[in-house]
């Protein structure tokens, strides 16, 4: 009885650990846990003061925003740049709010594309960018077309102007006269170009940002480059930041080619670490050498544990570590080890080079 007993216990805890056979997990449910005992480094705090040149209006309330500088203060956050993509009212109203700690956050405009379509649209352009700039407005963005078009910028997206449009580059140049550097974002990850398949290893967040090459009018990833390689090249005296590593994350030797071609283009990393997180040796090498090109972004919600992730990527040498929900991908992560030179750089210096000066 007592063998019978044993035996009984023994298939109940298989049945148990075997609750969902794996054909029927779905790849959303998907979240591997590591199990290898490797060093894993907590970085609470940037080794050298930074500034993240790629945030958002994210406060609500001024509680809200009491909270970030404090957590700022805490993770070594010297400067944020909140980049609101606004004109007119509304972005005076922002630009009120984080004026509060004009030492600790930095306001960006957007364009008004408001008839675009019309005669005199540049000019008006160019005025409401003087004004915002009066204001306190000390750089464009974020700027973004992802095919179609629209540029991002708030309320009026211009649909089919991408930013080598002849009548975009006055604006251009006058935020180059102004002294203001100018964020775009081009593009998605290439993930979200190719086949929502089996064969995707960024599935899970590329099907939620799928790019639609069918829709009339769009550009692929390839010429969407394009439209930031003319506009970088038409406007030498602006400084212009591809934001998101230009996307270009599955391949970098296409952002290196354009970084070595024209000195006014620097590059950030927001919200792209996972994409090259699983490339550790290669990203490392390519930020080594372009330490003088490269800003520490983070274009997500802060918090301490989104400042100490990516502070982890950069700095450590750790392997082989998962964040799914912060990312959305299911592969896992693992850190560059940069030198102390780079990080110094990528966190700070590089950025009194791009930011306005008065």
């Amino acid at each position: 009885m007592k063998k019978l007993a044993l035996f009984l216990c023994f298939l109940s805890a298989q049945a148990g650990l075997a609750q969902t056979p794996p054909p029927d997990i779905k790849l959303k449910d998907y979240r591997p846990v590591s199990i290898y005992k490797v060093p894993a480094t907590k970085v609470e705090k940037a080794r050298y003061p930074a500034v993240d040149i790629h945030a958002h209006a994210y406060a609500r309330s001024e509680a809200d925003l009491d909270r970030w500088v404090k957590m700022m203060d805490a993770k070594g956050i010297q400067k944020t740049i909140v980049m609101t993509g606004w004109t007119g009212s509304k972005f005076d109203s922002l630009y009120k709010v984080y004026s509060r700690y004009p030492d600790r956050f930095e306001v960006w405009c957007g364009i008004d594309y408001t008839g675009y379509n019309e005669p005199g649209w540049t000019e008006r352009a160019i005025k409401e960018l003087e004004r915002c700039f009066a204001v306190g407005a000390r750089g464009i963005g974020e700027l973004g077309d992802k095919g179609l078009g629209e540029l991002f910028s708030k309320p009026t997206r211009g649909y089919g102007m991408h930013v080598d449009d002849e009548r975009l580059q006055p604006f251009f140049k006058r935020c180059g006269e102004l002294g203001i550097p100018v964020g775009i974002h081009v593009a998605e990850p290439y993930w979200m170009y190719v086949p929502m398949d089996s064969t995707n290893d960024g599935l899970m967040n590329a099907y939620k940002w799928r790019i639609d090459l069918t829709k009339e009018g769009i550009l692929n990833h390839e010429q969407l480059i394009g439209t930031l390689e003319t506009a970088v090249r038409q406007n030498p005296n602006t400084t212009f930041i591809a934001l998101h590593l230009a996307n270009c994350g599955y391949n970098p030797e296409i952002l290196a080619r354009m970084l070595d071609k024209y000195p006014n283009l620097y590059s950030e990393f927001g919200a792209r670490y996972a994409e090259v997180s699983p490339i550790p040796k290669y990203m490392k090498k390519f930020s080594e050498k372009y330490q003088d090109r490269l800003l520490y972004g983070t274009d997500m919600h802060f918090s301490d544990h989104m400042y100490e992730t990516t502070f982890r990527i950069l700095e450590s040498e750790d392997e082989h570590f998962y964040e799914t929900d912060l990312f959305g991908y299911h592969w896992p992560l693992y850190g560059f080890g940069l030198s102390d030179k780079a990080l110094r750089k990528i966190y700070r210096d590089n950025a009194k080079k791009v930011l306005w000066k008065p």
